[in-house]
C-alpha cells in the first residue's frame, strides 16, 4: 500500500514538473542577435545583483562600526508597526548614494535587488516617496503657517537630525585630525531647475541666472574628505557666509586637532575673517580681491628687483598693506607670471575708427611681440613661511576643485533635491558621510593612489553576484566583468587582509576603537607606499599634511 502511494507521488511529481518545464519552454522568448538566435526568459525567483563587490563593502562597515552606529544613534522616532525601519530608510539612502545616484526617483533602479539589501541586514529597500518622508520626519522644514508650539517641536527635531549627521560626519574623518593638516574652505554653486526654498539668483559662473544653491564645504585638504557641509541660499556666496559654520567648526575641534592652515579664496581675504581667526591665533592664508586699494600695492611692488623664483614659473614679492576697513597692517605676498604661448586679444573699436559700429579689432601677441602679458595674484597671511612655501601652498588649494568635481559630477551633491532647504541639509551631509566612507575603504583597497568614484566604482563595487542558501549557509558566486580582475582580485585581497589585522590584533575591542585602529593601519599602508616611491628632498619644508594623497 505504501509503495503504491510512493509510486503516485513520483507520478504527480514528475507531471507537474513537466508541466511546469512546458509553461517556461513555451514563455520563453526567441531573440535573434549578430551572434545567432537565444531563447530568452525571465527568472522570476533567482536574487542576483549587479552589485556583486558590494559584499566586501558592507564587510568594512560591520568590522568598523560605522553602519550600524549611524542606525542605532538616528534620531528617526516612527511609532506606526507599517513604518519602515531605520535599518531600511538609511540602508535605501546608502545604496542610492553609493550607487552614484542623483535624485530620489532613482531608487526604483534598486528596489528588486533583493540580494544588497540581506548584505545590509535590511528587511527591504523603500520606495522613494518613503525614503523623502523619513527625511523630512528627520529635518521637518520650519517654513509654514505653524503654532509656536509645533514650530519649537519641528525646530528641536531638526536639531537632532542635523546634530546626528555632523557628529556622524565628524566621527568618520576625526582620527584624520591627529596629524598637522590644513582646511580648506571654498563654496561651490549647485544649479536648480525649480521653485526650491533658497533657490535665488546668485554668482552662477557657469549657467548664469540660474537659481541656485550654494554649498559651504570644509575640506580635509590633503586627503580630500569633507569636515563639514552647509546648503545655503543662492546668494550666499559671500565669504561671510561661510563665517559661521568655519567659527562653530574651529571651537569643536581640541587644539590638538585644530588645522596648522585655513586657507580660502578671495571670498574670505576680508576683515571678519582674518580678523576672528587671529584673535583665536589660527594660521591663515587666503587670496585678495583686486580693489583699487589692492592694484595701487600691485604697481608699487612691480618695479622692484627683489623678486624671487617660487617655482612654476612664478615669482613673488612680500610688503604690507593695510587696506581701508582693516584693523592692522598685514604681510601679503604678490605672485606674478608671464604667460607663455601665443596669444590673441580681442578689442572693440570706437564709432569714429570703425567702418561697422561695434566691430572688433584683434591684436596678436606671440614671442616677438614687445607687449609681456602677467598672471598675478595678491595672498594675505598671517603666517611666516617664506615665499616659495606661500606660493606651494596656494598653488595645492586648487585640487579642492578636483573634489568638488567629483562630488557634484560622480556623487550625489548635485541632485538629491526637494523643496524645502532641511532635507536638502541633510542629503548634502549624508552623500558627503558615504563619499568618505568609501575614500578610506578605497585607500586600504589601493594605498598607493586615490581613485575617484569614476574608477573605483566599476573595480570595487561592480560584479554580478548570484545569492544561493543551503544547508542554513549562503553563497554568494561572483562573476567579475572588468578586464582588470587581477588587480582587482589584489585590492580586495588587500582590504580583506586590513580587516583581519584588526579583528585578530585586538578582537576585544569595540567597533569604535576598531575603527581608530582601522584608520591607523590605512595610514601606516599609505605612507608606506609614500616611502617606497618618495622624491629627492626638496630645500623647501612645505607645512602639508602628512597624509598627502599625490
Amino acid at each position: 500500500m505504501g509503495d503504491t502511494e510512493n509510486a503516485q507521488r513520483a507520478i504527480v511529481k514528475a507531471v507537474g514538473g513537466a508541466v511546469e518545464e512546458l509553461a517556461r519552454d513555451s514563455s520563453a522568448m526567441v531573440v535573434a542577435t549578430p551572434g545567432g538566435r537565444f531563447q530568452v526568459r525571465w527568472d522570476e525567483g533567482g536574487s542576483a545583483t549587479a552589485l556583486g563587490q558590494l559584499v566586501f563593502f558592507a564587510e568594512f562597515l560591520d568590522v568598523s562600526g560605522l553602519f550600524s552606529r549611524w542606525v542605532e544613534k538616528c534620531p528617526m522616532n516612527y511609532t506606526s508597526p507599517n513604518a519602515p525601519s531605520v535599518e531600511d530608510v538609511l540602508g535605501t539612502l546608502l545604496l542610492s548614494i553609493l550607487d552614484g545616484q542623483r535624485r530620489y526617483a532613482h531608487v526604483a533602479g534598486l528596489r528588486g535587488d533583493a540580494v544588497v539589501q540581506e548584505l545590509l541586514g535590511m528587511t527591504k529597500i523603500i520606495s522613494d516617496d518613503s525614503l523623502r518622508r523619513a527625511l523630512a520626519h528627520l529635518a521637518p522644514t520650519v517654513v509654514g503657517p505653524y503654532d509656536e508650539a509645533e514650530l519649537a517641536a519641528r525646530q528641536a527635531q531638526l536639531d537632532r537630525g542635523l546634530a546626528w549627521m555632523d557628529e556622524q560626519l565628524f566621527e568618520s574623518v576625526q582620527e584624520a585630525l591627529s596629524t598637522p593638516w590644513i582646511l580648506d574652505v571654498d563654496p561651490t554653486v549647485k544649479p536648480l531647475y525649480g521653485r526650491q526654498d533658497g533657490a535665488e539668483v546668485g554668482y552662477n559662473p557657469r549657467k548664469r541666472g540660474r537659481p541656485s544653491h550654494v554649498i559651504h564645504t570644509y575640506w580635509i585638504s590633503a586627503v580630500r574628505l569633507v569636515l563639514h557641509a552647509e546648503v545655503q541660499s543662492g546668494k550666499a556666496t559671500a565669504g561671510t557666509y561661510s563665517l559661521p559654520g568655519l567659527r562653530s567648526l574651529l571651537a569643536r575641534l581640541t587644539p590638538a586637532q585644530r588645522p596648522t592652515l585655513v586657507r580660502g579664496d578671495c571670498g574670505l581675504g576680508n576683515e571678519n575673517v582674518m580678523g576672528e581667526l587671529e584673535e583665536i591665533n589660527q594660521a591663515h592664508l587666503f587670496k585678495l580681491r583686486q580693489t583699487p586699494g589692492t592694484k595701487r600695492m600691485i604697481e608699487r611692488q612691480w618695479a622692484r628687483q627683489d623678486w624671487q623664483a617660487v617655482g612654476q614659473g612664478w615669482e613673488a614679492v612680500e610688503d604690507q598693506l593695510k587696506l581701508q576697513g582693516w584693523s592692522k597692517s598685514r604681510r601679503v605676498v604678490v605672485l606674478r607670471r608671464a604667460t607663455k604661448g601665443d596669444l590673441l586679444v580681442t578689442a572693440k573699436k570706437t564709432r569714429k575708427k570703425a567702418a561697422i559700429p561695434g566691430q572688433q579689432m584683434l591684436q596678436f601677441v606671440d614671442d616677438n611681440s614687445p607687449l609681456t602679458i602677467w598672471e598675478y595674484a595678491v595672498l594675505v597671511t598671517n603666517t611666516d613661511y617664506d615665499l616659495a612655501a606661500i606660493a606651494q601652498l596656494y598653488r595645492d588649494r586648487a585640487d579642492c576643485e578636483n573634489g568638488f568635481d567629483e562630488l557634484k559630477n560622480q556623487w550625489g551633491w548635485g541632485g538629491y533635491t526637494t523643496h524645502d532647504l532641511e532635507r536638502c541639509n541633510l542629503s548634502a551631509r549624508a552623500v558627503a558621510l558615504i563619499y568618505n566612507w568609501w575614500s578610506w575603504y578605497v585607500r586600504l583597497a589601493n594605498p598607493k593612489a586615490r581613485l575617484e568614484a569614476i574608477t573605483s566604482r566599476p573595480l570595487l563595487l561592480s560584479a554580478v553576484g548570484r545569492l544561493t542558501h543551503h544547508a542554513g549557509q549562503s553563497r554568494l558566486l561572483l562573476i567579475i566583468t572588468h578586464a582588470a580582475s587581477d588587480q582587482i582580485k589584489t585590492m580586495i585581497a588587500n582590504i580583506r587582509a586590513g580587516l583581519q589585522h584588526i579583528l585578530a590584533a585586538a578582537p576585544q575591542l569595540p567597533k569604535p576603537a576598531r575603527w581608530k585602529s582601522l584608520v591607523t593601519y590605512i595610514v601606516d599602508k599609505i605612507l608606506a607606499a609614500k616611502s617606497q616611491n618618495c622624491r629627492p628632498p626638496t630645500p623647501v619644508a612645505l607645512p602639508q599634511l602628512v597624509l598627502n594623497t599625490g
